[in-house]
């Protein structure tokens, strides 16, 4: 799939409108799903409940069809990509929260070998996002198949040089390919993070060709040295706000500029972070085992980091390292995709064939911030919370070495549709109940698609965990009750990649009320949104997504409410990993619930592999 920099360029975007639309649901087709797929999680009023408003709702002259007739005259408006064009942009940058732990994700790559120095490893990985980015630039990646369909290229655009910057209302990207932004990047520089300090350090030369893996060595042992001889970096490290609730940190951005003046010049310092094509973050404290490194990948110390940047390459002192990922306008599979690229061939073979030559020390400077009493107390009260909200937060990373894709295929069964099913049984024994689980489905086969947002708990593995628990049930009834689930799960994926699926399409025609609701005649929020039904559906117990990758060992992100349990997969063929995380008042619960994963995993093989009748 990786071109030379001699092929002649297939257009790495020319393609995107080869790709079919995203297909609008009719909303029959919607309201029916959403009550087949909100049904196993209610009791029989709550669901004559949600089943009456779900009939208002859709009904001739309902608040329904007033609103998916806009949302169908918007998917049909010259420039519109996809009926989601506003979705996804309200969905990411319109919440308020933090995005450090609650929005971001990591990935903990694979060691080097033979094993490196932090620098080392450093300059390896920046020769190779070079190297990828020249390529994107050229148009020299030819989009991605999988099963033999094209997917969008279209996120690649967000990779380098690409910033979200917060609003007091909605937050908004500063990336390339735009129209204040026309092309790919032009930039030059990263962002190089040590001890809370920050450096601007040129990758490129002035004619835009790579600077060598050595060059690149040199620039950042320079920047260890300078951590060495202030040994406490910086008393208020600026990367702190960006770990704020979106609206605070706004605030505080703008408290920077407003004191800009010749002897602050906060404008360039933030100009040349945003601009910056990604943050390189040198870590000073290596990681006690492998949970840890996870955990520092996810949060860390919020003073070197900068999460808003699309990008953060995170290196330890023994040469491990991962990524950390804003995740508005980027989803996992484009930075799996970017991660192969980066880890499967050779640092010094990547250098090579991007032109890279020797041209001395990089350029360096230190990015200095100059900060009010006010600032200062931002900075130190950001540092606070979020060395608390990380405390609050509870992490497992699991292993299991005698289990993987291929155990679960050899048993004729999908990988996922088995891991899923263990997860049911583990959280019904862990918490006593099912609860809502969400799994997140890639669309990338449609013009600028993304994802869909899959329900696991569907009948069929309500009557198979119920199996599973019922003594007097046989093997033969709890394999054909497995079987049935697992045939069920699929059958849902594949909706969900066929852009069939409720959520998403509800969801976007309530966002639709609550802008423009009054103009349409839809003056109050319908009540579908406030019946047991969608509030149930929606409030996760467990959220789940996958990263299958040989070259990273872990995938995490932080839980979406007070009673979930975050789990980020790896499946590979001969091993699973998992990062689990909860809030810490239920860290009772998820530790459970990792021991009961363990014995499922073990049970359901057991039974597949037994006796068949």
């Amino acid at each position: 799939m990786n071109a030379s920099p001699d092929t002649p360029a297939p257009g790495s975007f020319a393609r995107e409108y080869d790709l079919p639309r995203v297909p609008l649901p009719t909303l029959e087709e919607s309201c029916a799903r959403f009550l087949d797929w909100c049904a196993p999680l209610l009791t029989p009023e709550e669901l004559a409940a949600t089943q009456a408003e779900t009939a208002a709702f859709q009904q001739p002259g309902g608040p329904g069809r007033a609103l998916h007739a806009a949302l169908a005259r918007y998917d049909a408006t010259e420039g519109v990509h996809s009926w989601l064009d506003t979705f996804w942009p309200r969905r990411y940058l319109g919440r308020r929260d933090r995005i450090a732990l609650n929005a971001n994700f990591f990935f903990l790559f694979q060691d080097a070998s033979p094993a490196q120095s932090q620098t080392g490893r450093a300059a390896g990985l920046l020769a190779a996002a070079l190297d990828y980015k020249q390529r994107l630039d050229r148009e020299l990646l030819p989009p991605p198949t999988v099963r033999g369909r094209q997917q969008t290229m279209v996120q690649n655009r967000f990779l380098f040089s690409t910033t979200r910057i917060p609003g007091a209302l909605q937050d908004t990207v500063r990336a390339p390919y735009s129209d204040a932004h026309p092309g790919p990047s032009a930039a030059r520089h990263i962002v190089v993070f040590h001890r809370g300090g920050m450096y601007r350090m040129d990758v490129l030369g002035p004619d835009g060709v790579p600077h060598s893996l050595d060059d690149l060595e040199a620039a950042l042992r320079a920047v260890l040295k300078a951590g060495a001889e202030a040994p406490s970096g910086p008393q208020y490290p600026v990367g702190h706000l960006t770990t704020m609730a979106r609206a605070q940190w706004a605030a505080a951005r703008e408290e920077l500029l407003a004191c800009d003046s010749a002897d602050a010049a906060n404008a360039a310092a933030l100009e040349d972070v945003e601009s910056a094509l990604l943050c390189l973050c040198l870590e000073d404290a290596t990681p006690a085992d492998t949970k840890d490194a996870c955990d520092r990948l996810l949060y860390g110390d919020g003073g070197n980091r900068w999460f808003d940047k699309a990008l953060s390459l995170i290196v330890f002192p023994d040469g491990r390292a991962g990524i950390n990922v804003e995740h508005c306008e980027l989803d996992g599979t484009t930075i799996l995709a970017l991660t192969d690229a980066l880890l499967e061939t050779p640092a010094a073979e990547l250098s090579r064939r991007s032109g890279a030559r020797s041209q001395g020390l990089p350029a360096l400077e230190p990015i200095t911030f100059v900060l009010t009493d006010s600032l200062r107390a931002h900075v130190r009260t950001a540092a606070e919370e979020f060395a608390q909200y990380g405390a609050d937060t509870a992490t497992r990373a699991l292993s299991f070495e005698d289990f993987g894709s291929g155990t679960a295929k050899a048993l004729g069964v999908s990988p996922d549709a088995f891991v899923q099913a263990a997860y049911q049984l583990a959280h019904l024994r862990a918490k006593g109940h099912l609860g809502a689980t969400y799994e997140s489905i890639a669309t990338r086969q449609y013009r600028h698609g993304r994802t869909e947002a899959m329900r696991v708990v569907t009948p069929e593995m309500c009557e198979f965990t119920a199996a599973m628990e019922d003594p007097d049930a046989s093997a033969d009834t709890r394999r054909a009750a497995f079987r049935a689930a697992a045939a069920a799960h699929v059958a849902r994926a594949k909706e969900c990649q066929a852009g069939r699926a409720p959520e998403q399409h509800l969801w976007e025609l309530e966002l639709i009320q609550g802008r423009r609701g009054t103009e349409l005649g839809v003056s109050e929020q319908p009540a579908l949104y406030r019946t047991p039904g969608w509030l149930t559906m929606r409030d996760d117990y467990l959220s789940t997504s996958s990263a299958p990758s040989v070259n990273i060992q872990y995938f995490g992100f932080g839980a979406t409410s007070t009673c979930c349990i975050g789990v980020a997969y790896v499946l590979l063929p001969d091993r699973f990993n998992v990062y689990l995380s909860t809030p810490r008042t239920v860290a009772a619960e998820m530790d459970t619930f990792a021991a009961r994963l363990g014995e499922a995993l073990v049970e359901l093989r057991t039974l597949l592999e037994g006796p068949q009748d």
